[in-house]
């Protein structure tokens, strides 16, 4: 048995260590905001915060997590979240939105550390976050209009 510190809540999970977090989340403990994309860290769409920062849970060992506390879409919370989520609604981001959990993790994650990006910074720190429907645009319009919001 292991014990994950999963959105605040410790939450025990009878998981191989070798297991990726992704699978622990949605396969033994049922949150299934969390997507599965490519299995190769290449998408983003797994993308969840290990202490505050982005991680790709496909990639991510169940046994490497420890004590680190791992913060899913379900669990997101706070101003930042709270201006990256109505950036997105009021901006109509979300087309079939199956990406959509991975682009928001990831987004929260840059504007915790940059309150004021640039095209170049929100370019970098989502890479790697694939939307097949190409909402690219929308995106990084969302991205910008939090950080306003949250100036």
């Amino acid at each position: 048995m292991l014990t994950l510190n999963l959105n605040g809540v410790a939450r025990e999970v009878d998981a191989d260590p070798d297991m990726p977090l992704l699978w622990v989340i949605r396969d033994r403990l049922d949150m299934t905001g969390t997507k599965y994309g490519c299995g190769i860290a290449q998408c983003g769409a797994c993308t969840v915060h290990m202490d505050g920062q982005p991680v790709r849970s496909c990639q991510t060992r169940i046994g490497d997590v420890g004590e680190a506390k791992i913060t899913t879409i379900e669990g997101v919370e706070g101003k930042v979240a709270d201006a990256v989520k109505a950036a997105w609604r009021g901006l109509d981001v979300v087309q079939c939105g199956y990406c959509q959990s991975g682009q928001i993790m990831s987004a929260i994650g840059l504007l915790t550390e940059n309150p004021k990006p640039s095209d170049a910074d929100i370019d970098g720190a989502m890479d790697g976050n694939v939307c097949r429907c190409g909402t690219y645009q929308r995106i990084r319009a969302a991205i910008h209009e939090a950080a306003r919001s949250l100036a």
